[in-house]
């Protein structure tokens, strides 16, 4: 994989969690490696597109979570640790 390459993963996965020093830092590359605006952009959805999905998921894992206590400390349940 080249530098090129290397860089675009890096500014999508740095909009991906939200890094603004990693996507600072990372857009400073682009002159460098004649990164155009065009390419720029593609990533940063990219990524964007990734940490949506991947909040999703984690809204919808403490929500099945969080549905999942209710359940058990009506029940008299507990976590199993004695607590």
């Amino acid at each position: 994989m080249d530098e090129h390459m290397k860089e675009l993963i890096a500014i999508g996965a740095s909009a991906a969690v939200n890094c603004h020093p990693c996507i600072e830092h990372h857009l400073a590359q682009r002159r460098r490696l004649g990164l155009d605006e065009e390419e720029i952009r593609a990533a940063t959805e990219v990524g964007m597109a990734v940490g949506r999905g991947a909040a999703a998921k984690t809204r919808a894992k403490v929500d099945n979570l969080l549905a999942a206590a209710s359940v058990k400390t009506e029940s008299g349940g507990g976590c199993g640790c004695g607590a």
